[in-house]
């Protein structure tokens, strides 16, 4: 693997990670055309994972601090009996958007042959997801209100955007974050709150699925790729650095302006998907 695959595949992790368009479509279909090996492409989803979970929890620090002591208000609610702090509702809103995707995640990832794994990887796949799912954020960010903020939303909507997060998990090309935003949106939250909410619920699932690539990767057969841990470490640095400045340019960019582009660029890409499919090159041919 050269030093610059690793940094491509680094930097459209890091960019890709926070933006409505789907990272893991991005990557999977990176890795395929690069055609990096199992513990390659395992030591590289690992790491970039903790280069973009290190991005969001700097950029956002704040809140990451407010929902940590939340939590620890949380536990001792039972005993203090005081009135629950802003602090302990954002850590509670975090904690009930969980759930659901950790189990339904779990269990395809448990119970799923991998036959079926294998199938949903496909770039055909990838560019249903990112159509759809596109078109479902134009939709819901035309009819959805302006007005929502994070500090008044309820404990149901905090389940049900969270939940949005298995479908992301089971389908590369939907996006986590845009699916998130997508579900914040239709219930009425405006665009830079909405985005706040799906990194600050993301940073947990994402801390998950990244321990979770590591324990894949520790446990690979060591002849099966020949990326290093200092390979590693450098699509860390690289997915960390893009993450920030892909964080800060979406929250400016919806301060002013829609998710229109972003729609726009998730029709373009699932087009060319299917242009680039073995089908559409096999019935061209033919």
């Amino acid at each position: 693997m050269s030093i610059l695959q690793l940094i491509l595949i680094s930097l459209i992790q890091g960019v890709t990670e926070w933006l409505p368009i789907s990272s893991s479509g991005h990557v999977l279909l990176a890795s395929d055309f690069f055609g990096f090996a199992a513990r390659d492409e395992l030591l590289i989803n690992a790491m970039a994972h903790v280069g973009t979970l290190l991005a969001v929890l700097l950029y956002f620090w704040k809140d990451v601090w407010r929902a940590v002591m939340g939590g620890f208000e949380l536990v001792a609610l039972p005993v203090s009996k005081k009135p629950m702090s802003d602090d302990g509702r954002l850590a509670m809103l975090i904690l009930l958007s969980m759930p659901i995707t950790l189990a339904i995640v779990g269990g395809f990832e448990i119970l799923a042959p991998d036959a079926v794994k294998e199938g949903l990887r496909g770039p055909l796949t990838v560019a249903a997801t990112t159509l759809i799912f596109g078109l479902a954020l134009w939709w819901a960010d035309v009819k959805g209100a302006q007005s929502g903020k994070i500090e008044t939303m309820s404990p149901l909507h905090a389940v049900l955007i969270g939940a949005t997060q298995a479908i992301a998990a089971l389908l590369p090309g939907t996006s986590r974050s845009g699916i998130t935003m997508t579900a914040a949106r239709w219930f009425g939250y405006e665009r830079t709150e909405a985005a706040r909410f799906s990194m600050l619920i993301g940073a947990p699932i994402l801390a998950a699925t990244g321990a979770y690539a590591v324990l894949e990767f520790m446990t690979a057969e060591e002849a099966d790729g020949l990326a290093t841990l200092s390979d590693g470490l450098l699509v860390a640095g690289l997915s960390f650095v893009s993450g920030i400045a892909s964080i800060w340019a979406l929250m400016k960019l919806l301060e002013k302006i829609s998710f229109l582009p972003f729609v726009i660029y998730r029709i373009i890409l699932a087009v060319l998907l299917v242009l680039a499919s073995p089908f559409a090159l096999g019935w061209i041919g033919g």
